[in-house]
């Protein structure tokens, strides 16, 4: 099994292929790298970051990959920094996805109802575009509502299977996180931070994990890196959403504990045997 991660290499804030080569290798699959950039630091709660982007250097080493022969079970796209960057993944789909491969867009664009930095609704539709050839796609609550022009402001929590059924007309399996809900636990009123999916069947499903308060940098990087490495191993959609939304919380709850700053990302490696137990006990099964 060969998984391909598209992202960017942040070199310090543990997110995108910091993130994703280690629990994807970890969960027993291959993991190769395409970088479409490399800054200092990540872009939230840092100044100063150097970035150099990557596009140039793109179009060679898939050349070289192609004298190579190379072809990928899975492939998951991350942050794109351009318009360009988004027609490559098409691209590199149709030239290195295997005959009925996964294709997974984690499509990174904002959060908090805005759009990061740089980013237009010009970048939105390109974004609606590439969505539409993934099997699976994996955005936050707030990418959800731009790639179904859904006003966030206007958000309720009976607007999560509404979003997910609007979703399903770009992508067959959509999964998007950081759903906040209030729900009954033990008599009290708790809020939970719930992913809302489409299993294998087309039934819109949630799970729902301890919501954690805090603004906490690489969250959506170590769920989708968890999902695919799941999901690599042959663990059903509802089975993998479970074990990624367990292990992301624990990374959160494990950084709040440690009172490690935000912006240098999740604790995920105190938690990544308990991780792999989880894939471990599914795939006996």
């Amino acid at each position: 099994m060969r998984v391909l991660a598209i992202n960017d290499i942040s070199c310090v804030g543990k997110c995108s292929l910091t993130v994703a080569l280690p629990i994807i290798s970890a969960s027993g699959v291959t993991c190769d790298i395409l970088p479409t950039a490399i800054l200092s630091t990540h872009t939230g709660g840092f100044s100063g970051y150097t970035f150099r982007d990557l596009s140039e250097d793109i179009p060679a080493i898939l050349q070289h990959w192609k004298s190579l022969g190379l072809q990928y079970d899975f492939i998951i796209s991350g942050y794109l920094g351009s318009i360009s960057q988004i027609e490559m993944v098409k691209s590199i789909k149709k030239d290195f996805l295997k005959e009925g491969g996964t294709m997974v867009v984690d499509p990174v664009m904002g959060d908090n109802g805005i759009l990061y930095a740089h980013f237009d609704q010009n970048f939105v539709n390109e974004m609606k575009g590439l969505c539409k050839i993934a099997d699976v796609v994996v955005p936050n609550l707030t990418e959800a509502c731009f790639l179904t022009d859904t006003p966030y402001s206007s958000l309720t929590e009976h607007s999560y299977t509404e979003i997910l059924t609007k979703l399903r007309r770009l992508c067959p399996f959509p999964s998007v996180t950081g759903c906040d809900e209030t729900a009954e636990v033990n008599g009290k009123t708790r809020v939970l931070s719930t992913v809302y999916y489409t299993d294998e069947k087309g039934a819109v499903r949630s799970y729902s994990t301890e919501k954690i308060e805090g603004a906490f940098h690489g969250a959506g990087d170590v769920y989708a890196s968890a999902l695919v490495g799941a999901r690599a191993r042959g663990i059903g959609m509802e089975k993998s959403v479970a074990i990624a939304a367990e292990f992301t919380k624990n990374s959160i709850k494990q950084t709040a504990a440690d009172k490690t700053e935000a912006r240098y990302g999740l604790n995920s490696e105190s938690q990544m045997y308990a991780y792999l137990q989880a894939l471990d006990k599914e795939c006996r099964k």
